[in-house]
């Protein structure tokens, strides 16, 4: 297997990067070492139907991926149950040879085998390591530099769970340790076993549930990856009747921008540690993301906001 980065611990964003589209984000070290801008894409929806297999229109996919790198996105965000495997699959056949200053996140923890049943948790150390060496292949990469544990799972201890990707790391396979779909109470608990790094869990405009992991992450400096930032998307929308998205859509009339563009730079302003990494598979929703970094409010504005 071979690496665009292999042996390279510390990966600042390129200067081409940081004068994309997606620089105007600014950006965010990631455990001290991965630099990268902070709006990321998400892959999960890189599947066929049911969320199972190759999606329809796979060199679309291809296209949107190249188009990212394009943009100056350099945190993409996968897993090996996406498909299962297929995110992956699309990423190494759109982008390896790698940027080198790209950085690949994957998890491991759910598996998905039955098409169309809901992904179930295993968290067993085998099967993470598994989950690892499959991802591993799939991306033709030596180390993945982010590697979540995707869920915690009720029937294995939380500090086996942790200890295997603590043994992953010493190995070689991973960079650094996140986590995804936690609570305080298993952050706390896998931060004594392992340097976490970044977490995973659902924020937007109409589930704030994660605040406190906000505060948290941000007096601690581990980076918080809101999964969802945009929401129930309907097409590319949130829901404007939506209490909690009015005063959003009238941010985003008032700025002429859409809002999905104002949920993403509400986003951005609210904390420094923020990286949304919102999925699509298609390119003018792309651009119209990444273009979400150059739009600005006010401290008045976001006061509003609450």
């Amino acid at each position: 297997m071979l690496s665009a980065a292999a042996g390279a611990h510390r990966r600042p964003v390129s200067a081409v990067h940081r004068r994309a589209p997606a620089g105007a984000s600014g950006t965010i070290w990631i455990g001290g070492e991965l630099q990268v801008n902070r709006i990321g894409l998400g892959t999960a929806e890189f599947v066929g139907p049911n969320r199972w297999g190759m999606p329809s229109d796979p060199r679309a996919i291809r296209e949107l991926l190249r188009r990212a790198v394009e943009l100056g996105i350099n945190l993409i965000d996968t897993a090996d149950v996406y498909g299962p495997g297929a995110a992956e699959t699309l990423i190494y056949a759109a982008l390896f040879p790698y940027p080198k200053d790209l950085v690949i996140s994957s998890k491991g923890g759910q598996t998905h085998d039955v098409p169309g049943a809901p992904n179930a948790i295993d968290a067993r150390p085998e099967q993470l390591r598994a989950a690892c060496e499959g991802s591993l292949k799939r991306l033709r990469l030596e180390r993945i530099p982010l590697y979540y544990l995707h869920s915690p799972d009720p029937k294995v201890p939380l500090e086996d769970s942790v200890g295997a990707l603590v043994q992953l790391q010493k190995d070689g396979k991973i960079g650094h340790i996140g986590l995804s779909n936690i609570d305080l109470s298993q952050l706390a608990k896998a931060r004594s076993e392992a340097k976490i790094v970044a977490v995973q869990s659902t924020f937007n405009a109409v589930s704030r549930k994660s605040n406190d992991f906000v505060a948290l992450c941000e007096k601690d400096h581990i980076a918080f990856i809101p999964n969802t930032p945009l929401g129930m998307r309907s097409g590319h929308t949130l829901d404007p009747a939506d209490s909690r998205v009015a005063g959003l859509q009238k941010l985003a009339d008032q700025h002429h921008v859409s809002l999905a563009q104002a949920v993403l730079a509400w986003e951005l302003a609210l904390s420094p540690i923020l990286l949304p990494i919102p999925g699509t598979t298609q390119i003018a929703h792309l651009e119209e993301d990444v273009a979400a970094a150059k739009v600005h409010f006010s401290r008045q504005e976001l006061r509003e906001l609450g």
